[in-house]
């Protein structure tokens, strides 16, 4: 099977489906510098405060909930330029939002998005990956996450630079760079959530998706681009697409399925322990927990944007060795590093 599929179309992709994951980690990370001055601005207490960060999550819950659905009934692709469409909004909206509550509202928006993004991404990128990559694909959204963050920082840090310099720009420039620069921190989410909007019509609909839809002819197509024009490794994904979806059941009753409840509830355990480590506290609060340490504004943020690159730079580590050593024992030595440390 090495030589016979193409790993440059299926990593390419592969990559623009992963940018849902940047814009995921953006998001997560890029509130980090505008705590302090949206709380001074509009006179936040500590309870208002942290509803500030923690509405996205709230957006995210609901995005996860819903995203599921949404992706079977109107394709991969499309979700995924909802998710996208969504927290352009949120970003933009943020930027001008004339007050807590707007801010709050978009950020919400930005959070729904990111929560279907969560969902659809992963599941396209598992569903073009060929089973001997499937570890090293599907890790790239979380790689792409790791890139938002880091990019995030990098971004604050740059435009807190533009506002210390208090340079000559007016009007709403100054006002979104200078004046109440936390509005261009934020703002400058459009970007990259434009660009992934762009891409995402240039990647075909997900395989499995359009033969559970019956649509067979166009998932021969997308199959023929995968596996080189093989008609017979096409006709068996077909056909094993088709049997696991028999064997599997539809709907919710399929995770009572022998083996697969336990497996997911081990999953979720495990996703839902991991939040009690404390670093959401870091991507959150870490410009503030530095300056409480004794550091300047940009000394806070030159550190932030090293714990980014950690964090970054473990994910790359971990993608190489994931097919090698297994998921289990992987997140076993995770485990084990977290207690010593």
């Amino acid at each position: 099977m090495q030589g016979i599929y193409n790993f440059a179309f299926i990593i390419a992709i592969s990559a623009i489906a992963a940018m849902g994951g940047f814009l995921f980690g953006f998001d997560e990370a890029v509130i980090s510098g505008t705590v302090d001055c949206v709380s001074t601005q509009f006179g936040l207490n500590v309870m208002a405060s942290g509803w500030f960060v923690s509405s996205a999550l709230l957006g995210a819950i609901i995005g996860v909930i819903v995203g599921g659905n949404l992706s079977d009934r109107y394709g991969r692709k499309s979700t995924m330029i909802c998710s996208g469409t969504l927290f352009a909004v949120s970003m933009i909206g943020c930027a001008v939002a004339p007050s807590f509550i707007y801010l709050v509202i978009y950020r919400i928006v930005g959070g729904i998005g990111i929560g279907v993004a969560s969902i659809v991404c992963p599941m396209y990128i598992s569903e073009v990956a060929v089973a001997s990559r499937r570890g090293l694909l599907v890790s790239l959204y979380q790689l792409a996450v790791t890139i938002g963050v880091v990019g995030a920082y990098v971004s604050n840090k740059w435009l807190l630079g533009i506002a210390m310099e208090d340079s000559d720009l007016s009007g709403i420039s100054r006002t979104l760079f200078v004046d109440e620069w936390w509005r261009g921190m934020l703002g400058v989410g459009v970007i990259p959530s434009v660009i992934f909007l762009v891409s995402i019509f240039f990647i075909p609909e997900s395989p499995r998706w359009l033969v559970l839809k019956g649509r067979m002819q166009k998932a021969e197509q997308v199959f023929a681009r995968i596996y080189n024009n093989d008609s017979a490794i096409v006709r068996r994904q077909i056909e094993s697409t088709l049997e696991v979806t028999r064997n599997s059941g539809s709907g919710y009753k399929a995770l009572l399925s022998p083996g697969i409840f336990r497996a997911v509830l081990i999953g979720v355990a495990i996703a839902m322990l991991g939040q009690f480590m404390g670093v959401n506290a870091v991507l959150y609060y870490g410009p503030s927990i530095f300056k409480d340490a004794g550091l300047s504004d940009g000394d806070a943020f030159f550190y932030q944007v090293l714990v980014g690159a950690a964090n970054m730079l473990t994910t790359i580590a971990a993608m190489f060795i994931i097919d090698k050593v297994g998921r289990k024992t992987l997140r076993g030595c995770f485990i084990t590093i977290v207690n010593l440390l």
